[in-house]
């Protein structure tokens, strides 16, 4: 049996990237994966959506074209080869991973990987089984759709994001029952497929666990382009009759039902747990429990991503990764908390820190300031005045304690807000920074000036 210093269970953003880590600080590492490396992120998150949500960009431009004096008098898409390349894109990022596995000489398993307290590992393959001794294991098992015991749902075909991103026919109408960011940017996917979109959601908005001036402006986006939003509905049954679904669902006591071609249920994420089952590890509700270095109650073993709850976010668990594997070389660790967030819908959002509700909360005094895009330059020129920025900001000193952006490009644009943050810094701090013209970034330091009532084109 092989000892290695380093098992890590999952080649997700968090395994491969702390197995590249570790091997290039010496380790010898060993990393078993039982579907495909890159984890759901790469396969079926992240990269698919990204992926699909440019090619429905390129529709509404196309689609918007005669705004800039450009005709396209018809035009067409295919969802096979959109799909095709959704595929290729997937395939060359994936054997980037493993020409990375191969040059780090890190030995890659496949197979689904089973731990027990004493760090030996058994990977079950399609040929048998191997077992390997381990000095540390980091589990980054990851996660899985959360499908709710809906009623009657077992009676219907539905997609969750698993199975939506190699859909081979488009839908004339979409019930997405969920509305939180994995839902609404398929929304965005399939209403630029002109797919007649609804949206069920519980709660009272969109985007619950975000900011609620964020969740409103993308609800009138959406109602604009045509996307129905049910909230504060719950559904109570669901019936297949002819190829067709209803959806019934209930509100104030009234019931509606919606009849549909297809069902996307996507109401969150919940932790893969196999392979750990016979670990006696602590957890905290459903979540693997990991301290601020991310080690679990058994010593050498480290738990990381998905499966320890928070933010369930790619780049979350790659930090996660290296955070555990700095301690296990004895290095000072801590997790990071200032972890920015994106949906990729239209218009995008991204935020970092707290939200407005939340920093009030955790009892700061709180100023708050926002500006809208429409009136900045660079999104005049390109058409894209959809939008705002906001800083949330302790009164007194200026402490940046969190900034929320709306609009094209600010998935790109949040990292800025997010150094501040990282490096304590101020709203005086954004305010004396130079930024560069014409760009939509400039409109962070507008919202930096008017916080401090030095507004240039705000007040």
């Amino acid at each position: 049996m092989k000892t290695f210093d380093l098992a890590i269970i999952g080649g997700g953003p968090g395994g491969y990237v702390a197995a590249i880590r570790a091997a290039k600080e010496g380790l010898s590492v060993a990393l078993v994966e039982g579907r495909d490396l890159g984890g759901t992120c790469l396969n079926r998150g992240c990269i698919p959506s990204k992926t699909l949500l440019k090619h429905a960009e390129l529709i509404e431009d196309i689609k918007d074209s005669r705004t800039y004096g450009i005709t396209v008098n018809d035009f067409s898409y295919s969802i096979e080869e959109m799909v095709n390349r959704k595929n290729k894109v997937v395939n060359q990022l994936k054997n980037g991973i493993k020409g990375l596995m191969k040059q780090n000489k890190i030995t890659v398993l496949e197979g689904f990987g089973y731990v027990d307290d004493s760090k030996t590992v058994t990977v079950e393959t399609g040929n048998g089984s191997e077992k390997l001794q381990a000095n540390n294991v980091i589990l980054a098992n990851g996660s899985k759709p959360f499908v709710p015991p809906l009623p009657d749902l077992e009676t219907v075909d539905y997609y969750t994001s698993d199975t939506i991103f190699d859909i081979s026919e488009v839908p004339s109408h979409m019930v997405i029952v969920g509305g939180g960011v994995i839902g609404l940017e398929i929304a965005c996917i399939f209403n630029s497929l002109d797919t007649k979109v609804e949206i069920v959601e519980m709660a009272d908005r969109i985007l619950p666990n975000e900011d609620p001036d964020a969740a409103d402006y993308l609800a009138k986006e959406f109602a604009n382009n045509g996307i129905t939003i049910h909230t504060g509905s719950k559904i109570t049954s669901f019936a297949s009759d002819n190829g067709k679904t209803t959806v019934t669902m209930e509100k104030n006591g009234e019931t509606k039902s919606l009849q549909t071609d297809s069902v996307l249920v996507s109401v969150g994420r919940t932790p893969n747990l196999t392979g750990i089952e016979d670990l006696s590890i602590n957890f905290d509700g459903k979540f693997v429990k990991a301290d601020r270095n991310m080690k679990t109650s058994i010593d050498g073993i480290y738990a990381v991503g998905d499966l320890i709850g928070g933010f369930q976010l790619a780049h979350a668990a790659s930090d996660e990764g290296i955070m555990a594997v700095n301690h296990i070389l004895g290095n000072s660790a801590k997790k990071e908390s200032i972890i920015p967030r994106c949906v990729y819908t239209f218009p995008e959002i991204a935020s970092v820190g707290l939200t407005e509700d939340q920093a009030k909360e955790a009892g700061y005094r709180v100023k708050a300031k926002k500006v809208d895009i429409a009136a900045n330059g660079k999104a005049i020129a390109a058409g894209e005045t959809s939008g705002f920025m906001k800083i949330i900001a302790e009164e007194k000193y200026g402490e940046i304690l969190g900034v929320v952006m709306v609009g094209a490009h600010v998935t790109e644009m949040i990292s800025q807000a997010t150094s501040y943050m990282h490096l304590e810094g101020t709203v005086d701090e954004i305010e004396s920074m130079v930024f560069p013209h014409p760009t939509i970034s400039e409109s962070l330091f507008e919202a930096g000036s008017a916080w401090l009532e030095k507004g240039i084109h705000f007040n």
